[in-house]
């Protein structure tokens, strides 16, 4: 939908407020007034802008490749050495002595403990000459389109201003116009908190130029980050003036704006640098604003409109209401159905806007903060923590279509993967790659921030590396499994293939921990009572490690790789040796070795239900034994206050979603809403500090209510919550086998859909629990024998 389309809903053509479309739109009828509860993002994937919609406005202006520093080699020194003497202690129950060692010797040192952290370009003010109160104020994001826009009246004339963010162009646009003639003036500059290097206002042939340069503040002889950027203002038949830093434009009636940054992360050469940015800007200036704008709506909107869901209509009006006071209203009222559909298109367009792959040699994943960030350092670095943050992230990317967007995430651990077998030689003594929890802009392998629960946690190439096989499971992408996953499952395997160590007949992990949780010290072991993280047999790695030798196994069955070739005999080997999953006394998986007491009861993380999702073991299909005990510990965690955090609260609906409890998992959606969400409905940590990764959790959830395929069936309506939503459609789900699914249901109850088969895949089919159905009319008895671009109707027996 196109700006003059939003202004007519909104005036309809009389000069009233109108309401926007509850499920599509955010709005609201005055500006942001701090950064995370509600200023309104928009990106093209390397780019990114919070726009406040002030009468002086602000935007804060993102790129991915700014940070705080060059690479860092924080390998601890050592290491090696101390794995083996940590290992003994942790054998003989020395836990608190094992875990001392492990973070004073297998940790880089203090001064430099931590990674990179993400920072960003500036802030760009402008100041309009407006100010007191405005009329019929709205600003708005369309979700399904990716554009933004601010509208009001002030002293009798209409003043608008629409944002977009192009991935064709590779820039940032904006457009402000004023209704009467002459009547828009502006001032312009580029604020940020440090490190300014040159800030200069310009004027050429009639267009204005902000310039500013920037740097990641160390000395130039230590190679620190230095970045560009330039923001032309085209306003035909206005005064166009320049002072110190400061664009000054009166008597406009329509005034475009265009923005590129710039880094020496892509462009070390700084003539190159300032290239990139004139040629961008400069063909963007050519086109013209109304097209640069059409090219990145018609590219978003070809991405966001290829997957929808209908649940129904809010009653009463409420989703008729402006954004802010539906967040508000649903911290106690649970009717604004709407709301639900709302949140699931704004995770679709956030990861739409920060996570694009283009011809660069490396695109950056969505990390903490997607690509939006207001500080030199974001909170927690903003870094990519793959202990199961940056995983969320994707997980809508597979099941709501958009598994291009998964691309950028291919190419961080190609950057990783050097790194990766730098540190299992150094570090662990080992061929093959690993990750530690964390990565950064370099892709540093190291243990990160000598966080005793979270550092030591040798997993991270082996979860990411599930991205990988499954981009092929959904896709069916031969390419991509010969030349990309199953090397990079042989690197992986190799690791652990040396890594782990012989205890009780088992091939064991260890040091590691089970992220980020602590555990009391057992009575007949060293400092009894005490809170410890670290051990060795950790639950959560021996269900990754299971899962890595069995894609592997997977791959190379697919690849036709003969079963005498040496890394398949090795796999087929190794995966006999992995401890299976422990049941405790009370019916729960066992999250460490032993059945030792959690310091806290309801913890924010799942980790040793990384089997129930996103893998698939515990799935009730494959193991109702697994699934029932997983269940046990995901109400125990729910029963004592678990989720505690917003990203760990969409996580329970997924888990929820896995285990066929439609309306639990519905549950803890709702309180997802009336705990972690922001007037924007960004997810926060505990009320503050804005995380995307709940947005894709909360996507990723509501989505596997309505489709699931892990389990080697494509499930129709596995966990419908038929009560609260018992009418409504889901189309352009995927699945895995490259199926794409349309679903309807009414009265609670499964209605019809369509499957459309786009590789020919066999097809595996369960709708609901277990209902009977007709294919095409006939009935359904077993793996239909696809072929490919052709769809199936499925309908119900009755």
């Amino acid at each position: 939908m196109n700006f003059c389309q939003v202004l007519t809903l909104l005036t309809l053509g009389t000069g009233s407020l109108a309401a926007l479309d509850g499920s599509r739109y955010l709005w609201y009828k005055q500006p942001a007034i701090e950064w995370e509860r509600g200023a309104l993002p928009i990106g093209n994937g390397r780019m990114g802008a919070t726009i406040y919609g002030s009468l002086n406005e602000v935007l804060t202006i993102n790129e991915d490749t700014i940070w705080s520093g060059p690479f860092q080699d924080r390998t601890p020194v050592n290491g090696l050495e101390a794995l083996h003497q940590a290992r003994e202690l942790f054998l003989n129950g020395n836990i608190t002595g094992g875990g001392d060692l492990v973070i004073d010797q297998m940790n880089p040192p203090a001064e430099a403990k931590s990674q990179r952290q993400f920072s960003y370009f500036g802030n760009l003010n402008i100041a309009f000459g407006h100010s007191g109160e405005v009329d019929n104020y709205v600003r708005w994001l369309d979700t399904r389109a990716g554009n933004s826009g601010v509208s009001y009246t002030y002293g009798g004339v209409n003043y608008t201003r629409e944002y977009i963010a192009s991935f064709p162009a590779d820039i940032l646009a904006a457009r402000f116009q004023s209704n009467q003639q002459g009547g828009l003036s502006l001032n312009a500059s580029i604020s940020r908190e440090a490190n300014t290097l040159e800030n200069v206002a310009s004027v050429e042939d009639g267009i204005a130029t902000l310039t500013y340069r920037g740097s990641s503040g160390q000395p130039a002889d230590q190679g620190p980050i230095l970045f560009s950027g330039q923001v032309r203002f085209l306003a035909v038949g206005a005064s166009v003036t320049a002072s110190k830093s400061t664009v000054i434009i009166k008597g406009a009636t329509t005034i475009d704006i265009f923005i590129d940054t710039e880094t020496s992360y892509r462009y070390p050469d700084s003539k190159d640098l300032d290239a990139e940015i004139d040629n961008k800007l400069a063909v963007a200036v050519d086109k013209g604003f109304e097209v640069v704008r059409d090219e990145a709506l018609g590219d978003s909107t070809a991405l966001l409109e290829r997957a929808s869901i209908n649940i129904g209509e809010s009653p009463n009006g409420l989703a008729d209401l402006p954004t802010d006071e539906r967040v508000r209203n649903a911290r106690t009222n649970r009717d604004d159905i709407e709301l639900t559909t709302l949140a699931w298109n704004l995770g679709r367009h956030m990861l739409v806007s920060s996570s694009r792959n283009t011809k660069a040699e490396i695109d950056f994943p969505a990390n903490l903060q997607g690509v939006w960030n207001n500080k030199t350092g974001a909170p927690w670095g903003g870094k990519y923590t793959i202990n199961i943050n940056t995983e969320m992230n994707y997980w809508p990317a597979m099941v709501t279509n958009l598994l291009e967007t998964q691309e950028p995430l291919f190419d961080l651990m190609k950057l990783a993967h050097p790194r990766g077998e730098q540190m299992a030689r150094d570090l662990y003594g080992c061929e093959g790659t690993m990750y530690h929890h964390n990565l950064d802009l370099w892709a540093d392998t190291a243990p990160t921030d000598k966080y005793r629960s979270a550092s030591m946690w040798p997993m991270g190439a082996a979860w990411l590396v599930q991205h990988m096989i499954e981009h092929y499971r959904y896709t069916g992408d031969r390419a991509f499994l010969e030349n990309t996953a199953y090397p990079y499952l042989v690197d992986v395997a190799k690791f652990f293939e040396c890594y782990t160590f012989e205890w009780e007949g088992w091939s064991i992990t260890g040091p590691s921990l089970s992220p980020e949780n602590i555990y009391f010290v057992p009575a007949d072991m060293s400092s009894a009572g005490v809170g410890e993280p670290m051990d060795v047999n950790i639950a959560m790695d021996d269900q990754i490690m299971r899962d890595v030798f069995r894609a592997l196994l997977e791959a190379a069955d697919e690849l036709g790789v003969s079963d005498t070739d040496a890394d398949v005999m090795k796999a087929k080997e190794f995966i006999t040796k992995i401890r299976p999953t422990q049941i405790g006394s009370l019916g729960q998986i066992l999250e460490w070795r032993s059945e030792y007491t959690e310091v806290v009861k309801g913890h924010r993380h799942f980790s040793h239900l990384y089997a129930l999702h996103p893998g698939s073991e515990f799935s009730p299909l494959n193991n109702e034994t697994l699934a029932h005990a997983a269940g046990v510990s995901v109400d125990r965690r729910r029963d004592n206050a678990g989720g505690s955090t917003g990203w760990s609260r969409t996580w329970m609906i997924n888990l929820y979603a896995r285990l066929h409890r439609g309306d639990d998992a519905w549950e803890m959606a709702q309180v997802w809403f009336e705990k972690f969400v922001t007037e924007g409905l960004w997810n926060t940590d505990s009320g503050n500090t804005f995380q995307i990764d709940g947005n894709m959790g909360f996507t990723s959830g509501i989505t596997e209510l309505f489709l699931q395929s892990h389990a080697g069936v494509l499930h129709i309506l596995p966990a419908l919550p038929g009560k609260v939503i018992p009418t409504g459609q889901a189309k352009g789900l995927t699945a895995r086998g490259n199926f794409v699914a349309d679903i309807e249901w009414e009265s609670g109850n499964f209605k019809s859909a369509n499957v459309t088969s786009n590789i020919g895949a066999d097809l595996k089919l369960r709708v609901a629990n277990g209902l009977q159905v007709l294919i095409d009319g006939k009935a359904y008895e077993g793996t239909i024998h696809t072929q490919k671009g052709v769809q199936y109707r499925i309908t119900t027996a009755e």
